[in-house]
């Protein structure tokens, strides 16, 4: 299996952190957030990756080169200007190949085990798979629900829940996708429509670094637990 860690993003909300520093370069704990990934990635047997990346993406390749320092294979998809999440996965296709691929948001962090998504067997019908995790206080609607089926409804009804950042995807699900800067959301919520997309609740920690405040509460958690 392949997986992709999305990597593209100005990070704008981590100002004035990522005026001079990609967000996935940005330290966590003594290493680059992104190495987070590469590590638990490696470490689950999935050492395939791609990264794509736009704002000083030059330093995110100088940072990880060609993988081999982590024991994988790192290839990269340079963007002009950032295509959102659909589009940097669209133009990352022909690195990804025909098979589903696990889709990993940079700029989260989890102490999930990645090789979960080794043993997800997609139904014929399903174009993705997608873990959900409770809603943090900065999201506390939610943004999917999940049947007792395993489906994932496009809108929260009684239990919503937040999307992680990590899925299984067929790469069909971009079938006749025009090329351009788009989110995936709404495609997930079309694929939902015709039950084509299935999910689970995340049992592991989880933590949207998406200000420096959180970067830094999650930076004193963790430098916490290594000194116990």
């Amino acid at each position: 299996m392949k997986a992709m860690i999305l990597a593209a993003g100005r990070g704008a909300r981590m100002a004035p952190l990522t005026d001079t520093c990609p967000k996935p370069l940005l330290p966590l704990a003594g290493k680059p957030l992104i190495v987070h990934h590469i590590e638990k990635l490696v470490a689950a047997g999935i050492t395939d990756i791609v990264v794509n990346h736009a704002w000083l993406g030059e330093t995110i390749e100088q940072a990880l080169g060609n993988g081999s320092n982590f024991g994988c294979s790192i290839q990269y998809s340079g963007e002009v200007e950032a295509l959102e999440t659909a589009g940097g996965v669209y133009q990352a296709l022909p690195l990804l190949g025909d098979e589903p691929f696990l889709l990993v948001n940079g700029d989260v962090w989890t102490d999930w085990g990645y090789e979960r998504a080794l043993t997800i067997q997609l139904g014929t019908n399903d174009l993705g798979f997608l873990w959900l995790v409770d809603n943090p206080d900065h999201n506390p609607n939610g943004d999917f629900a999940l049947a007792n089926d395993g489906l994932v409804l496009p809108q929260p009804e009684m239990t919503g829940y937040t999307f992680s950042g990590m899925s299984l995807l067929r790469p069909e699900l971009w079938q006749g996708f025009v090329a351009g800067a788009h989110p995936l959301a709404p495609m997930l919520r079309t694929a939902m429509t015709h039950q084509q997309i299935r999910g689970e609740h995340m049992q592991a920690r989880w933590v949207d670094v998406g200000t420096p405040q959180r970067l830094y509460d999650l930076e004193q958690l963790l430098l916490a637990e290594a000194t116990r």
